[in-house]
Parts: structure tokens; sequence; C-alpha cells
């Protein structure tokens, strides 16, 4: 399932490159259906403001800000969801 907003592809790049701090906007999440609504169930909606806070010493899993909240990702989910330049 990819759920998208339109976009201009070639500005965009996976979340898990993201460095600590850097902001974006959510352009499309790219994974099974399943996961796909486990992530936007949490706030991770195409359109959506996210942040990159840090990742773990070992790169897994990652803390990001979504509307406001925490929350800790796995790295494999991250690198299916498409971050645009803010």
């Amino acid at each position: 399932m990819s759920t998208t907003t339109p976009r201009d592809a070639s500005a965009e790049r996976a979340l898990d490159s993201m460095a600590s701090g850097e902001r974006g906007v959510i352009a499309a999440i790219d994974c099974e259906p399943s996961v796909a609504r486990r992530l936007m169930e949490l706030g991770l909606v195409p359109g959506t403001d996210i942040e990159m806070i840090r990742r773990a010493p070992l790169g897994d899993p990652l803390e990001v800000r979504v509307r406001g909240v925490h929350l800790s990702l796995r790295r494999a989910e991250a690198r299916r969801i498409h971050v645009a330049p803010r």
C-alpha cells in the first residue's frame, strides 16, 4: 500500500536517513496495509510535520516527534516512511 500526497519525489528521502534535529513533512508511507494502518493510527499521516530526535547507539530504534508526541520506530519501519523537506 502506498499512501501519498502530491509531492516532488526527487526531494524525498527515507525517515531513517535523517539526522538528529532534522525536520520534514511526511510525503508517503510505502508498506504493507497492516503496517501502514498502525503507523497512521500513531499519527504518521502524509502531510504531517515530523522531526528526528535521536537514534539508539546501534541505530535502532529511532525516536521521532510527531504532533508533539515522541514515538520510537524500528529502523525498518522508518525506511518505508518518505519525508519531504519543509
